[in-house]
């Protein structure tokens, strides 16, 4: 969504935290859903939670009072975006090898992870509050990659359902800090958005049954590759 609206001329400030935002409201009907069928698990949502929420609240808090208006800290967000775009975009190529991989609990890596899990758990969660109020991405593919990795013997919908129950505090903090103490939330586009979503689902879920997800995944993850690389690197 931040690029979309990077692209139709939104800055990128407004971009950012108006999408936080929006996350935060079109995911609150996952985790209820997810809660009916007891597809989370609480408990890594709290170790997540535990990191993200206050490194979120810092970093906007930091941005606030380092800097004078958006365009200081224009450099830093679209480099954060950059960055989250080219993990998405690695994590959605590389799915069946990381969850391949995350199967051997006895390799190096695996043992390291079974040991210390809950730490990194909590880790990952300082990363995310970071980047995700930084750029808006990684809320979604890239934290379920992590929870792949760190917890290989949880069901898949586990891993869904846990990461959309941390999404939406993580996003919905992120999004009001971006509102009220840095001004980037415009709600006019947020209302449009949400809107203009409710009919786009319904047709984008019927053409995505449609399409073999080996088609549709390659194309999507080197599309965020690109942007990714562009926002990066100019």
């Amino acid at each position: 969504m931040t690029p979309l609206l990077i692209l139709f001329g939104i800055p990128y400030n407004v971009a950012i935290g108006t999408d936080l935002l929006y996350a935060a409201a079109t995911k609150s009907s996952g985790v209820l859903a997810h809660g009916r069928q007891n597809s989370v698990q609480w408990r890594l949502v709290g170790y997540l939670a535990a990191g993200s929420i206050p490194a979120s609240i810092i970093t906007v808090i930091l941005l606030d009072q380092v800097f004078t208006n958006a365009d200081e800290y224009k450099e830093i967000l679209t480099t954060s975006l950059g960055i989250m775009l080219i993990f998405t975009a690695v994590v959605i190529l590389f799915k069946r090898f990381l969850r391949d991989s995350s199967d051997r609990p006895h390799g190096p890596i695996g043992s390291f992870f079974q040991v210390n899990a809950t730490k990194v758990t909590f880790i990952a969660g300082i990363f995310l509050g970071v980047f995700v109020t930084l750029s808006s991405v990684g809320a979604g593919a890239f934290c379920a990659a992590l929870l792949m990795t760190l917890y290989p013997r949880l069901p898949a919908l586990h891993i869904v359902g846990t990461d959309i129950a941390h999404a939406v505090p993580l996003t919905l903090i992120a999004g009001l800090s971006h509102l009220f103490l840095l001004g980037n939330v415009d709600l006019v586009l947020l209302v449009s958005l949400l809107i203009g979503s409710l009919p786009a689902i319904h047709v984008g879920t019927k053409l995505a049954a449609k399409i073999p997800s080996q088609v549709l995944q390659p194309i999507l993850a080197f599309l965020l590759l690109g942007i990714g690389l562009k926002f990066t690197m100019f």
